[in-house]
């Protein structure tokens, strides 16, 4: 077996203290859809029932008045001399009605969850802490954070003073989540204000102990940081809203417990669906390659025809001189008429007008002076 990668352990002050082996559970799958699966159905298990009044309304004196009267069959409030009598009662569409599907006490609530399913979803979350990618995608402020995942020594589960867990933080460049969580602190939106949770604030580290001699009092005040036992851990807080990555600030024994509590001495591991996740290198090796069938010749394709009297490029592979042409006149119709050019053209228009004009009136002068044809009697035998 290959030897495990090992991890730095980080004193009080921020200097590397020693180094311990990664634990196995760190290597585990990356199973994001079982994480979001468990940790919807856990999120469930905390509700408190609710329902509306079983005689909500329902309390008016109400029957139906029957056919015949050219109104609803719905039921109609008895009596008379106020606006209520005569209005309908009982259903959901009626003003003063009950609602529809009444919301009931005896709803299924809770969900029963496979044991090994939130075994499977706790060790995929806790892979992911180790995964800085993962981690920064989340949300989470690690720029100065020298490790991932951090690991502290034994010292600062003795640690009292909620001045001395913000110096630790600072050490070891934590406190910078530490500061955007108590930055994001906001009111709720919603009805929730009156409801006993008026604030609202992003996660900021989980800290992970393995024995509490102070530390559960010493870092509870600092905003968004949450602390949790090793033997404990909790879905719902290695991957808040089921979002795989949460910062985990751990401590050496913690980490040394995980050695117990997962692998060959405790809890089974999921199995990796592949060995070697390197899809490409599979693929392009030359065992697959060689069982392959050779590539595909494409066919050849042919462009579209393009029609020359809507594509003045087809045109002028036909016609040249066409083309240019119509390039000319789009030319000359896009700078528009040429206003003296068109009054020149009315001018000549008019003076040859009145040029015939003038002739006409010339001719039928001299015609009329030729005398009456009829002047001394018509004869039409006449030649």
């Amino acid at each position: 077996m290959a030897a495990r990668p090992l991890i730095n352990v980080y004193s009080t002050t921020g200097a590397k203290s020693g180094e311990i082996p990664l634990p196995p559970v760190f290597t585990s799958p990356l199973r994001h859809d079982l994480v979001r699966f468990v940790h919807t159905n856990m999120n469930k298990n905390k509700r408190q029932a609710y329902a509306v009044n079983i005689r909500a309304g329902k309390r008016v004196s109400a029957s139906s008045w029957g056919t015949g009267r050219a109104v609803a069959r719905i039921p109609r409030v008895g009596g008379g001399g106020t606006s209520r009598s005569g209005q309908g009662a009982f259903g959901n569409m009626c003003r003063g009605g009950r609602m529809f599907a009444p919301t009931k006490t005896w709803r299924k609530w809770h969900r029963r969850i496979n044991t090994t399913q939130k075994r499977y979803a706790v060790a995929a979350a806790l892979a992911a802490t180790a995964v800085p990618a993962l981690v920064m995608s989340r949300g989470h402020i690690v720029d100065e954070v020298p490790e991932i995942p951090l690991v502290l020594e034994d010292g600062i589960e003795s640690t009292k003073k909620t001045s001395a867990a913000k110096e630790i933080l600072l050490s070891v460049g934590a406190f910078a989540d530490v500061e955007k969580a108590a930055d994001s602190k906001k009111i709720r939106a919603g009805k929730g204000k009156a409801r006993n949770r008026r604030y609202v604030m992003r996660r900021g580290p989980l800290l992970i102990y393995s024995k509490n001699d102070g530390i559960g009092h010493s870092f509870r005040n600092l905003p968004g940081v949450e602390i949790c036992c090793v033997d404990r851990l909790n879905l719902l807080q290695l991957a808040p809203g089921g979002h795989m990555g949460r910062f985990c600030v751990w401590t050496q024994s913690a980490v040394e417990a995980l050695e117990t509590l997962y692998g060959d001495e405790g809890k089974k591991l999921p199995n990796s669906v592949m060995s070697n996740a390197d899809l490409a290198r599979i693929i392009n090796s030359d065992e697959v390659q060689s069982l392959c069938r050779p590539k595909k010749e494409t066919r050849k394709t042919f462009p579209a025809k393009r029609n020359p009297l809507k594509r003045i490029d087809a045109l002028e592979k036909l016609d040249p001189y066409a083309a240019e042409l119509r390039r000319q006149a789009a030319k000359d119709m896009a700078a528009g008429p040429d206003i003296e050019a068109a009054k020149k053209r009315k001018r000549e228009k008019y003076e040859n007008h009145k040029k015939y004009k003038k002739q006409g009136r010339e001719f039928i002068k001299k015609a009329s002076i030729q005398g009456d044809v009829c002047k001394d009697g018509f004869n039409p035998d006449e030649e």
